[in-house]
């Protein structure tokens, strides 16, 4: 599904078509999202966009009546096209500005949610007990330390909790442990302040550089403009379960965590 930095890039090449345009029209063909669009969607029409934003996954368009929320699911691709582009299977909701682009939101999973806030955006539930942004500086050293402490769950689970820090998804939290040394398995009360420091710098790293890249294209995530990200060329380990170290050769072991791959090296990281 597509993580931070794609959604991170997915906003940054939807910013010059959207921002400082005014909302013509919003097409609502599927409204059975994640959560229902609700009819007062349509309050954005006449609405001038003046930010464009992201939280965690959620991409957020501010007018002065409201914020339009969007986040892509598991399977969601947003596009800017011609508004009179030709309809295609899983195209639910269009946002058309008054330049005569669109954003469509294609969605075959419908697990994506497009809502419309007039309240605080930033204290609706979906955001308002978030961690920090993992790029900004208050995901520091020090700070995974201290959220740590006398916690038993493993460190890939602890990472990866949106209430810890956000956008850690499991590609990048599978690179970032790799790199850093760590065992997925490790206990994350157990990890040293020195660690995790070195942990946390590295996590910026990656995540800088899978934006940087556009991206991982695994399925189905490719940018506003249809380009595919290019990050999954990068990657170490993270679907390389059984091939070896790019390291030290020996054989990557993969295994589940809540349901999700890990894959690591037993000679380089450590408990």
């Amino acid at each position: 599904m597509p993580e931070l930095p794609e959604v991170e890039v997915c906003r940054q090449g939807i910013s010059p078509h959207v921002l400082n345009q005014t909302v013509a029209d919003v097409v609502v063909r599927n409204a059975k999202m994640r959560w229902p669009i609700t009819p007062t969607i349509k309050e954005m029409c006449g609405e001038k966009i003046i930010e464009v934003t992201r939280r965690a996954k959620y991409l957020l368009l501010k007018t002065a009546k409201g914020t339009l929320v969007l986040h892509l699911g598991m399977s969601g691709t947003i596009r800017v096209i011609p508004k009179d582009t030709v309809v295609a299977k899983h195209d639910h909701f269009d946002l058309v500005l008054a330049s005569g682009v669109a954003l469509r939101l294609n969605d075959p999973r419908r697990f994506g949610a497009v809502l419309w806030l007039t309240e605080d955006v930033y204290e609706h539930p979906l955001l308002a007990k978030l961690g920090p942004e993992p790029l900004l500086a208050d995901f520091d050293k020090g700070y995974l330390f201290k959220k740590s402490r006398k916690k038993t769950v493993p460190i890939k689970t602890f990472i990866m909790n949106n209430h810890v820090v956000v956008g850690v998804g499991n590609i990048y939290a599978n690179e970032a442990l790799f790199q850093a040394g760590i065992l997925p398995t490790a206990p994350a009360g157990k990890i040293s302040q020195k660690r995790y420091d070195n942990l946390t710098e590295i996590i910026k790293q990656v995540l800088a550089k899978a934006i940087n890249q556009g991206g991982t294209t695994l399925k189905d995530f490719t940018q506003a403009d249809g380009r595919p990200g290019y990050f999954a060329q990068s990657l170490q380990v993270y679907g390389r379960g059984g091939e070896k170290c790019v390291v030290c050769a020996t054989t990557l072991e993969e295994i589940r965590q809540s349901g999700r791959a890990s894959v690591f090296c037993s000679k380089c990281q450590k408990n």
